[in-house]
């Protein structure tokens, strides 16, 4: 058997195609948020594109960045 001196292809759909990772969330004070475990709140301080501070109403948390849990609304 011989074998093709082309090129291989891969399909759109292959699970081993390196992707880019996504850009992190950029939040701004003022945001509103909803957390997996905190639930609603909204953004009070940023704090180096590394971390914000959250009001959950009844608690400030510091959520640190990847912010997988965290999604803004």
């Amino acid at each position: 058997m011989t074998r093709s001196e082309g090129p291989r292809r891969t399909l759109p759909a292959s699970p081993f195609i390196r992707r880019a990772a996504p850009a992190p969330e950029q939040y701004v004070v003022g945001d509103r948020v909803s957390h997996d475990k905190h639930g609603l709140g909204r953004v009070v301080a940023v704090e180096d594109d590394a971390s914000v501070i959250v009001d959950f109403g009844t608690t400030h948390r510091r959520i640190a960045t990847p912010f997988t849990a965290m999604t803004k609304l």
